[in-house]
């Protein structure tokens, strides 16, 4: 970290305001020979959180005027003296005032390098610093919201607790064991078995957190599927607020499988719209057909569309089938109500939890079927402000602790002596420490900052 860095913080297009950000112990030196304040001879001048108004020049002249914004260490993002220059959100103008702050001696940041500083100078955990991408990558209000929790520390210190019972546990047995003439009072079984048992529990929790937290964040795979001509793709297109599928009176019009991401109510689905699933000698359908089973499979969630105009027949009892089988959780849309009903109500209800009723002229379909979903899903009921395992690094890492604690568990069962127990408990604290990041080996730090984009 001997370097000053410097790169553009914001997208790189047209827009009113640009800023590039400079961080090391030479930032406002670079940034005094770029740019000349109206109000102080030098940005040396200005103390931490301060502003100055002025001119960015080279040898040739005025660039462009704009703000310039001083931090000092160690009260910055990175923890060391931070400019922050904001010019005119040209791309030509932005480009050029970068160019001329590297031919100033800054060198060019890698993609997440002013996080990894304020990770390595301890102005975040690792765990906090890998939400700054959840909360920039935000499709929601609940991606937001869980990222903002993550941000202010909610992971961190649940892990922080946990890791402080187990090093409680890990000191009296080591103090018990290394120093027996000292007469520590030793642990009984049944309490080193119940507080084991219990950080092994907050454990098991954290890690069931993962999969919600990765549904709130990058959505749900959700897959619509129903036999031929049944309306999925117009389901789809309502979806999506577009005509993103072919909609016609022809069977088999989709032949494979269109995607779309929408946000809908509090969650995001990523929707497949999935060749219609029929008997069918079309080789080409075939294929399709293939395609869209195995997305019932692989979906968190399935839309199952029936026509309320036809009997169900056996393609209907074929994807009611392929739709148990698979354990997903899954609604029943009954569409084209606005025609006569000939469709078995009851066999839909007795293989659904969660039936919606639509047709492409009710306006109010959308809002039926994106409350159905909700409830489906129950997000209403996750508590977003709760620490979530955010990532499969952290996630490996729990599995570790987790194994660890298991195993430290089996051996203190079996018989086995109280020290060989402590190593198990040393490792599934060497593994939540690598979780937070204050045991993280280079390389893990390295790619999770990697990640990151350029200027963050």
């Amino acid at each position: 970290m001997a370097e000053t860095i410097a790169a553009i913080a914001t997208p790189l297009a047209l827009g009113g305001v640009a800023m590039i950000r400079i961080s090391g112990d030479e930032a406002i030196a670079v940034a005094d020979q770029v740019f000349h304040s109206y109000q102080c001879a030098s940005l040396q001048d200005l103390d931490g959180y301060q502003a100055a108004y002025g001119t960015i020049s080279d040898e040739n002249g005025v660039i462009d005027d704009g703000v310039a914004l001083v931090y000092r260490a160690p009260k910055s993002y990175t923890g060391e003296d931070v400019v922050e220059l904001s010019c005119h959100g040209g791309v030509y103008v932005t480009k050029r005032v970068l160019r001329l702050i590297l031919e100033k001696g800054a060198s060019l940041a890698e993609p997440g390098e002013f996080s990894k500083r304020a990770f390595l100078n301890g102005k975040l955990s690792l765990t906090q610093a890998e939400s700054i991408m959840d909360l920039i990558q935000s499709k929601n209000e609940h991606a937001l919201r869980s990222a903002r929790a993550q941000m202010d520390g909610a992971l961190y210190q649940k892990i922080e607790s946990l890791k402080e019972s187990l090093l409680t546990i890990a000191g009296h047995l080591a103090a018990w064991t290394d120093y027996p003439e000292e007469e520590i009072e030793e642990i009984e079984n049944s309490h080193l078995e119940s507080s084991l048992r219990e950080c092994k529990q907050q454990v098991d929790q954290l890690i069931h957190t993962f999969d919600t937290g990765k549904m709130v964040r990058e959505g749900i795979e959700t897959a619509i599927v129903g036999k031929t001509n049944v309306g999925k793709s117009t389901l789809m297109n309502l979806l999506s607020g577009c005509e993103k599928s072919i909609v016609t009176d022809i069977a088999g019009t989709t032949r494979d499988v269109v995607e779309e991401t929408v946000n809908l109510g509090t969650v995001v689905l990523r929707l497949a719209d999935t060749a219609g699933i029929r008997e069918t000698e079309d080789f080409v359908e075939q294929k399709g057909v293939e395609r869209s089973k195995k997305r019932i499979q692989s979906a968190g969630l399935v839309l199952a569309v029936f026509d309320y105009s036809e009997a169900l027949n056996e393609d209907d009892r074929l994807i009611i089938e392929a739709v148990k089988a698979s354990g997903v959780p899954a609604l029943a849309i009954v569409n084209k109500t606005d025609l006569n009903q000939k469709i078995d109500e009851q066999n839909i209800r007795n293989n659904f939890k969660q039936i919606v009723y639509t047709n492409s002229a009710d306006v109010t379909s959308l809002e039926r079927v994106t409350d159905a979903v909700e409830s489906l899903l129950q997000l209403h009921q996750v508590d977003l402000s709760d620490g979530m395992i955010a990532n499969e690094r952290q996630r490996l890492c729990a599995l570790e602790a987790q194994a660890a604690l298991k195993e430290a568990l089996d051996t203190m069962l079996s018989g086995m002596t109280l020290d060989a127990v402590n190593v198990m408990i040393d490792q599934a604290i060497d593994a939540l420490l690598q979780l937070t990041g204050e045991k993280a080996t280079e390389k893990i730090v390295d790619q999770v900052f990697h990640h990151f984009c350029v200027g963050k």
